[in-house]
This record gives C-alpha cells, structure tokens and sequence, in this order.
C-alpha cells in the first residue's frame, strides 16, 4: 500500500504518519523545507516528492490532503483527477470563496474529511433519539497561544484558515452534526479576544445553531486553556448527559487519529466514506457563516 501525504500545513498529518507507517509505504510533498526535514527525520524511510503532481504520479492507493485552506481547492481538484481516497484534514474551507470552490469539484464518494473527534473511542457510536431533545451543547478547550506569537499565521488569519472560530470551532460542530445531522443552520456567532492579545482572530467564541427539528445547540470556544478537551452534552426533559473526550494515556487513540486512519484505510480499500460529503458541507456552511458573523 502506498500513500502520499500532500502537504504537511499543519501538525495533524505529522499524527497520520505516526500510524500510516504501519500500514504501508509513505510519500511526501512539501514545500517549506523545514517542515519537510522534521517529518523525514522521524519517518527516513518515506519517499520525498519535489511537486503534488510528482507525488501523485507514484500511484497512491491514498491521500491524506494537508495544504493552507486557500489552497485546498485546487489541490483537492489533482487529487479527484486520480480517483482515489482522499482525507482532507480539517477544515477544508474557511472562507465563502473557498466553499464555493469546492462546491464546483466533483467529490466522489471515497472523500472524507472533519475533526477526528467524530472517531473518538468516548463519543464513536453515541447514538440518541432526536425526539427526545430539547438542546445541545458542544464544549471545546484547546489552547491558540502558538499563533500569538506568529506561528503558522495563515490559519489565525480569518480570510486565509478561518482563526480560532473556524480551526477549533469546527471540533464542536463537527460532534454535534454527527448526533443529529446536517440539517443546520447557524443563527448567531460571537468572538472575543480575551487572553492573547496579539492574535489575528479570537481566542474565545461561540456560536448558536438551530435544526430543522426545532433543537437548538451551541458551540463554546475555549482558546485559552491549560489542557485540551471535548464535551458533548445532551439536555433531555429528565435530565442532561455529557461525553467528555480527552487524551488519555494514548493520545492517537484517545483522541479519535487512529479511528480516522482506519476509516480511510476503509476507503482505500474501497470502502465509502463514513461521513457523507452533505454532512460535512453542513458542517463547512455553519463554520464559514460564523467566520462571516464574528
């Protein structure tokens, strides 16, 4: 099995690799040399690619697509040419402009892409009754102080990566499609800075989405934390439950990267994706009319 890792923008495909060594042979395209030092020293066995086109030209059976999100469209348009697997790692617009340009690619049916969260062993298989709900509430805690002081300035930019509404925020949304589905739409969005000060966006946030059955949810963003986790809770009449995601002893697993990676090895053996693309274009839509609100 050969895989291409397209693009190392942020830290998430760096995880991948951690558990796509084991599974087959890796190759890799990157521009910023510096990045692309720090993934071959860890992985030395992996392939190096000079372009995307001489990357895909190795004929992958998969691709994990990791590129700026201005960049992702046209990216994703070489990929689809090739008709295989493709994981975009979240998210894969930011920006109306960008949205519309994906809306006009031909995303098949082996394109999957979200917050790993969705995977996660806390919350993979929650199920509930939407019947039974009066609202929702997604929680997420992940600290932005890196991009303060300057660091991969593109995604703390709200017209290039979206900042903290869009990068963090798509966790919480991500969680609450997957319980109750993609008929969404967001009604109001919010964001301040708070702590870090020298940020191009907010460090803090929220957002209040309503379905179409008449639930109402709401997303916090917490920017500013001395730990990272998740929580989903569910308000019924009788009472509210709550899936706490966290890192554990195993990150990779705890986190929900192992349970992404097996589903795109689904995918690369032929599977669908998990996660139909009208989920996460609802998912994409909420993000990118908060961005447009705050």
């Amino acid at each position: 099995m050969r895989i291409v890792l397209a693009g190392l923008a942020t830290s998430h495909p760096y995880t991948d690799a951690r558990t796509l060594t084991r599974h087959g042979e890796l190759v890799v395209w990157e521009p910023d040399p510096e990045r692309l030092r720090r993934f071959t020293d860890e992985h030395p066995a992996a392939k190096v690619a000079g372009s995307l086109a001489e990357a895909l030209a190795t004929g992958p059976d998969g691709v994990v697509l990791t590129v700026p999100n201005p960049q992702v469209p046209e990216a994703l348009a070489r990929v689809l040419e090739t008709g295989v697997a493709c994981f975009v790692n979240k998210p894969a617009a930011a920006s109306r402009a960008q949205l519309d340009a994906l809306d006009r690619l031909a995303i098949h049916e082996r394109v999957l892409s979200g917050s790993v969260l969705r995977f996660a062993p806390a919350f993979a298989g929650t199920r509930i009754d939407p019947g039974e709900v009066l609202a929702v509430r997604a929680t997420v805690r992940h600290d932005v102080g890196l991009w303060a002081d300057g660091y991969n300035a593109w995604q703390d930019t709200p017209g290039e990566g979206g900042g903290t509404m869009v990068t963090m925020g798509v966790h919480g949304v991500e969680l609450l499609v997957a319980l109750l589905g993609p008929d969404v739409r967001l009604v109001g969005a919010a964001g301040a800075k708070r702590h870090y000060q020298g940020l191009r966006s907010e460090d803090t946030g929220v957002m209040a989405l309503r379905w179409g059955s008449g639930v109402t949810g709401t997303v916090e963003i917490l920017g500013v934390s001395e730990g990272e986790s998740y929580a989903v809770t569910v308000h019924r009449r009788d009472g509210s439950d709550t899936i706490v995601i966290e890192s554990g002893d195993d990150p990779l697993k705890g986190l929900g990267y192992e349970g992404t990676i097996d589903a795109f090895l689904s995918m690369v053996r032929g599977a669908p994706s998990p996660v139909p693309w009208e989920q996460t274009r609802a998912i994409l839509e909420v993000l990118v009319a908060a961005r447009e609100v705050a």
